[in-house]
C-alpha cells in the first residue's frame, strides 16, 4: 500500500512539473489587439466596421508582424447599413487608446478628400445622400482602417 501512494505521489508530482512549468512565460496580450470604434450621433453610438489593419510587436529579440489586405471603404459600404444624420451635423468619432487619426471621404472610386477632424468630430456635409467614411487609426505599434456609411436626410 505504502508503494502504491509514493507512486501516486510520483505520477502528480511529474505531470504537475511538466504541465506546470516552461521556460517562456505566458504572454497574456493579444495580437493583434482589438480596438474598438464607434462614431456617436445625437447620443447614440454606431459601430464602425474594421477594413485593413497592420501591427508590430516585439518578443525578445524577435518581432511579430501582422499585415491584412481587406475590401476598401467603398467596396465595404454597399453591405454597411447608412447611418442617418443631418444636414452639417457633428458626429463624434470614438476609438479606444487615442491613436492618431485621419478620416477620408470616399465615393464609388477612390478617396475624394481629406476631412478635417477637430475635437474628434467631424461635419457632415449640407447635401442629402449617402457618403462613405474611412477612419485611419494609429497607434505606436499598429493601425487600422474604419469604414461607416452616413446618410444625410
Amino acid at each position: 500500500m505504502r508503494s502504491l501512494r509514493l507512486v501516486s505521489i510520483i505520477v502528480i508530482a511529474s505531470v504537475s512539473l511538466l504541465f506546470g512549468c516552461s521556460d517562456k512565460p505566458v504572454d497574456h496580450t493579444k495580437f493583434p489587439p482589438e480596438k474598438t470604434a464607434t462614431i456617436e450621433v445625437n447620443g447614440t453610438e454606431y459601430r464602425m466596421e474594421k477594413g485593413n489593419y497592420q501591427w508590430v510587436r516585439k518578443k525578445g529579440l524577435e518581432t511579430e508582424s501582422i499585415k491584412t489586405d481587406h475590401a476598401s471603404p467603398n467596396q465595404m459600404a454597399v453591405q454597411l447599413k447608412p447611418i442617418p444624420v443631418k444636414p452639417d451635423q457633428k458626429v463624434k468619432v470614438k476609438i479606444e487608446d487615442d491613436p492618431v487619426m485621419k478620416v477620408y471621404l470616399w465615393n464609388e472610386t477612390g478617396i475624394e478628400s481629406d476631412i478635417k477632424l477637430e475635437d474628434n468630430q467631424i461635419n457632415m456635409p449640407a447635401d442629402k445622400g449617402k457618403y462613405i467614411y474611412e477612419v485611419l487609426a494609429e497607434w505606436q505599434n499598429g493601425e487600422i482602417s474604419f469604414t461607416f456609411v452616413a446618410e444625410v436626410q
